[in-house]
C-alpha cells in the first residue's frame, strides 16, 4: 500500500474516487506491494490517464468563466458561488486534493526509477509533475512543494513561493531533457507498453517536455518581458528536441471502450456517461457562439451540437453566463413535448469536433496550443521564424484537430479572405490576433490555460461578466482559496500566507 501524501490525501484517497478507478487501479496487487517495491511500468499508465482526466473534467468552471459554456437555463437554477464570483475554501477543492494525490504517484516512479536506473521514466516523472505543480501554482500560487512528499521529517507541509517553484519546474525539465537524450528503450521495463502517450517514442517526449517549458515561460511573459522571454527561450532552442508540431499532440489513450468504467473521461463527463445519461447542464455560451457566427468562423459547428429541436428557427442556441431566470424561448417550446427538457432545444457544450466518441484519446497537450505558444513567441521576438507563417500553421491545426471538412478550401479562405482570420486583412494588432484565434481554438479543451491567458494578456477583452444577481461588484476571480482540508489539517501554513481574497489576490506572474 502507497504511503500517503499527507492527512489531506488520505481523506482524498478515501473519498474521491472517478468512474475509471477500477479499470485504471495498479494496488490491487495480492501481494500488497509496498511503492518502494513499484516498477514505474506499473504506476505509469493510471497515472497518466489521472492527469488527462484531471484537467479535462475537473476545470469546466473556467470554461464557463472563459465564456465557452453556460449553464441551461431552462433546467437548471443559478450556482451561486460560481456565478457570482463569492468563492470560499470549499470552491474547486478536490482539484487540490486530486493533484497531490497524482503527483505522488509521479514521485514514486521518478523515485524508483532513479533506484532502477530507467531514466526515460525518470524524465517522463520529471515531465509530468511539472504540469501538476505548474497548475496549482496558476491557481494558488503559493502551494507545498520542496517538502511536500518529504513526510518524514515535514507531516505538516511547509508552502514554497509560486515564482520559487517555476524556477525549479524550469530546471526540472531542463534536466528531464538531458535524461531523455540518452534513455535507451530497452532499459525502461515495458516502457512501449505502459507510456500510454508516446509508446516509449523519447524523441516525443522531449518535444512535450520543451512545449511545457515554453508553456511556463509565456505565463510569465509579463514578468520576463520580451528580452527575458528570449534569454530563456534561446535555452530550449538550444537542446536540439524542438516542440510539438502539427499531427503531434500529447494524449492519453489507455484504450478507451464504450463500457462501464472504461469511456473517455471527458466523453464520459460532458457528452454521454456510460449509463447512457446526457450531460444537459453545459450548453452554448451565447458570447463566444455569437463571436464565431458573426465572424464567419464554422467552428462553432464542431465546438457545439446542434439542438435537437431548432428554437425560434435556430438550430445552434445557446445561453447567456449567469442568466438568473429560466430561457423563456427554450422552456416555452419545451412545454409542448413531453418527458423533453429544454435542453433539447439548446446546443451542448460538447459537438463533434471536441467529443469524438467515448472510445476517443483523451489530449494532455493538443498540438494548436504548442504552435500558437510558437506563434506568440516569435512574434515577441523571442523566438526564431516568420510570426505569420506560424500563425496560420497554427489556424490551420486548430481547423485539423477539429476534423472540419473540406480543410483545405476552409482554411484557405478563413486566412486569406475573412477580416476575422486573415493575418493581411485583420485588424487587431499581430499578439492580439495571434492570442485571439487561441482563445477560439482553446474552446472546451482546457479552461485553466484559457484563465492563465486571460489574466496575463487580458484577451479577450470583451469577456462578460455573469448575469447573477448577487454578483455585485465582483470580477472573474484572480486566484483560488486553499481548500478547507488545509486550513484544518496543516492549519499553520496555510494562515502564514495570510487573507486571501480572490478579487484582489494574484498569482506571482499576474503583474500590471
Amino acid at each position: 500500500m502507497k504511503k500517503i501524501l499527507s492527512i489531506i490525501i488520505l481523506i482524498s484517497a478515501l473519498i474521491f474516487t472517478g468512474c475509471s478507478d477500477k479499470f485504471f487501479d495498479i494496488n490491487q496487487s495480492p501481494n500488497s506491494a509496498i511503492e518502494e517495491n513499484m516498477t514505474p511500468s506499473l504506476i505509469l499508465p493510471r497515472a497518466l490517464h489521472r492527469v488527462a482526466a484531471e484537467q479535462t473534467t475537473e476545470y469546466d468552471v473556467y470554461l464557463r468563466w472563459m465564456g465557452y459554456w453556460a449553464r441551461c437555463a431552462g433546467t437548471y437554477g443559478p450556482n451561486t458561488d460560481e456565478e457570482s464570483y463569492q468563492i470560499s475554501s470549499a470552491f474547486m477543492r478536490t482539484t487540490w486534493l486530486n493533484w497531490y494525490d497524482i503527483l505522488k504517484d509521479f514521485d514514486v516512479i521518478e523515485k524508483n526509477a532513479v533506484t532502477r536506473k530507467e531514466t526515460g521514466y525518470e524524465a517522463i516523472a520529471k515531465i509530468m509533475k511539472t504540469i501538476g505543480f505548474a497548475q496549482l501554482v496558476d491557481q494558488y500560487n503559493n502551494v507545498p512543494y520542496s517538502k511536500c512528499f518529504d513526510l518524514k521529517d515535514n507531516l505538516l507541509t511547509p508552502y514554497d513561493k509560486g515564482n520559487a517553484i517555476y524556477t525549479d519546474l524550469i530546471k526540472q525539465l531542463e534536466a528531464a531533457d538531458a535524461l531523455l537524450k540518452d534513455a535507451e528503450v530497452a532499459e525502461n521495463l515495458d516502457i512501449e507498453s505502459s507510456d500510454i502517450i508516446f509508446g516509449g517514442d523519447f524523441a516525443m517526449w522531449r518535444k512535450l517536455g520543451n512545449s511545457q517549458r515554453l508553456r511556463l515561460l509565456m505565463h510569465q511573459s509579463k514578468v520576463l518581458g520580451d528580452a527575458g522571454l528570449k534569454t530563456e527561450i534561446d535555452k530550449i532552442v538550444a537542446n536540439g528536441g524542438g516542440f510539438l508540431g502539427a499531427g503531434e499532440s500529447a494524449e492519453v489513450q489507455p484504450g478507451y471502450v464504450k463500457d462501464v468504467g472504461k469511456q473517455n473521461p471527458f466523453w464520459n463527463s460532458f457528452k454521454i456517461n456510460d449509463a447512457g445519461g446526457l450531460d444537459n447542464y453545459n450548453r452554448a455560451n451565447n458570447y463566444f457562439l455569437n463571436l464565431l457566427k458573426s465572424k464567419s468562423d464554422i467552428r462553432y459547428q464542431y465546438f457545439y451540437s446542434q439542438a435537437s429541436s431548432v428554437t425560434g428557427g435556430e438550430t445552434y442556441y445557446g445561453f447567456d453566463y449567469g442568466y438568473p431566470d429560466s430561457d423563456v424561448k427554450a422552456a416555452a417550446n419545451s412545454s409542448d413535448v413531453a418527458g423533453t427538457g429544454p435542453g433539447a432545444y439548446s446546443s451542448a457544450g460538447t459537438g463533434k469536433g471536441i467529443a469524438k466518441g467515448p472510445n476517443m484519446a483523451m489530449w494532455i497537450f493538443p498540438s494548436f496550443e504548442s504552435l500558437f505558444l510558437q506563434a506568440e513567441a516569435i512574434q515577441r521576438n523571442a523566438l526564431a521564424g516568420d510570426a505569420k507563417t506560424a500563425y496560420e500553421t497554427a489556424v490551420k491545426e486548430s481547423f485539423a484537430w477539429l476534423n472540419v471538412d473540406d480543410l483545405n478550401t476552409v482554411t484557405s479562405a478563413y486566412l486569406n479572405t475573412n477580416l476575422f482570420g486573415s493575418w493581411d486583412l485583420s485588424t487587431m494588432d499581430k499578439l492580439t490576433l495571434i492570442l485571439t484565434q487561441k482563445y477560439i481554438a482553446m474552446c472546451g479543451i482546457n479552461g485553466i490555460e484559457t484563465f492563465n491567458d486571460y489574466r496575463r494578456t487580458g484577451i479577450p477583452s470583451d469577456l462578460p461578466l455573469s448575469l447573477d444577481e448577487s454578483r455585485g461588484t465582483n470580477q472573474i476571480p484572480l486566484r483560488l482559496i486553499y481548500p478547507q482540508e488545509e486550513y484544518q489539517y496543516n492549519k499553520a501554513n496555510a494562515t502564514a500566507e495570510g487573507t486571501i481574497n480572490p478579487q484582489s489576490s494574484k498569482v506571482f506572474w499576474d503583474i500590471d
